[in-house]
């Protein structure tokens, strides 16, 4: 257990580091992606990083990414760097002719800085949209957002009272749907899925063109934290809400996959989702992906995590005892530090790719 734990890391340059250190003694085939404008939290350059592992004709893929909730990244880190040192499962890999592609850090810039948007405030799991079209109004959110930043943070006695009091007029699952949805017409608020794609977005899909191009098929494994029992990976299926796609994503990964669009997952339904960047780079590729959801702590808290982390936001003026708090906060609510918990979640992800091989 202990060497599991060693491939998890407590800061994004430390992860980076793991990452390709790991990729370089597998033998894989880096490619950088550098972040044009921004640094990191320590001043630290901010890249997406890659690393096919395989034949480099392999017909099939399968990628493995993590970080696209920045903050959620030290998990999908961990497990990638523990992936790189399985010799076994590369060996795998090799004799099945699957390509083996993972994508370190799709949002570094709040990996690195323990937030879940990304330098401009939205949540890249909510930006893959046309934005050539109009763009869906969540009314739920004009509704409670006047409450969910108060002036002060940690919110008095008070204000948490008065918005308890109106979540559970409303429901947890009404407040979780509302919050978490996404929304487009705040862009200080929570679950912004922005105005325009972002340098996340652009990249990743420059990814999927650069290693995708040309394959047979491709199977998509999402690191994710923050909902659901502590320490399990929910299976949630990414796809369009399709009957057909449903049933061909649970005969590779279980009758366990859960789907955002019948309520079977713990996850609200969401819009903007990254696996739409598939179709439109690779229209001729035989998808299928899950997102893999770790759970952390209970959703209330998660949530009131976020609330103190758009507060800091717009509050560069913050002294550091609230940033301290905030950070913590952040910390455990999209990071389960013990060692059950990265020894669960690298067993669970190494599964899932075996299901993933084993299947075409």
């Amino acid at each position: 257990m202990g060497q599991v734990s060693g491939c998890f890391a407590t800061s994004y340059a430390e992860a980076r580091q793991k990452f390709l250190a790991a990729a370089r003694a597998a033998g894989a085939t880096l490619a950088e992606f550098p972040h044009p404008t921004r640094r990191g939290s320590a001043g630290e350059d901010l890249a997406m990083d890659v690393a096919w592992v395989g034949p480099a004709d392999a017909r099939r893929v399968l990628m493995v990414s993590s970080g696209v909730h920045g903050v959620e990244g030290f998990c999908g880190s961990g497990a990638q760097v523990a992936l790189l040192a399985d010799a076994v499962l590369l060996a795998d890999c090799a004799e099945a002719r699957l390509g083996l592609l993972l994508v370190h850090a799709v949002n570094p810039y709040g990996f690195s800085h323990l937030r879940r948007v990304n330098e401009d405030n939205v949540d890249l799991n909510r930006n893959f949209m046309d934005f050539a079209q109009p763009l869906p109004d969540n009314a739920p959110y004009a509704e409670i957002a006047p409450m969910l930043v108060p002036a002060h943070w940690p919110p008095s006695g008070a204000e948490q009272a008065q918005f308890m009091k109106a979540v559970a007029e409303k429901g947890m699952d009404w407040y979780q749907t509302a919050v978490s949805g996404g929304q487009y017409q705040d862009p200080r608020g929570l679950f912004y899925g922005g105005s325009k794609e972002t340098w996340s977005n652009y990249t990743l899909r420059r990814v999927l063109a650069r290693f995708g191009s040309g394959r047979s098929s491709l199977r998509w494994i999402d690191i994710h934290t923050g909902l659901g029992p502590w320490g399990y990976g929910e299976p949630i299926c990414m796809g369009p809400d399709e009957v057909e796609q449903l049933r061909r994503t649970r005969a590779i990964w279980g009758n366990e996959v859960t789907s955002i669009h019948d309520g079977s997952s713990s996850s609200a339904r969401l819009t903007g989702l990254a696996w739409q960047a598939v179709p439109g780079t690779l229209p001729d590729t035989d998808y299928a992906g899950i997102a893999l959801e770790f759970g952390t702590l209970p959703v209330a808290e998660v949530l009131d995590a976020l609330r103190g982390d758009h507060w800091l936001h717009l509050h560069p003026e913050a002294d550091e005892n609230q940033r301290t708090l905030v950070r913590q906060a952040m910390w455990r609510a999209f990071y389960g530090d013990a060692d059950d918990w990265r020894a669960g979640v690298v067993e669970q992800v190494t599964e899932a790719i075996r299901k993933a091989m084993r299947t075409r």
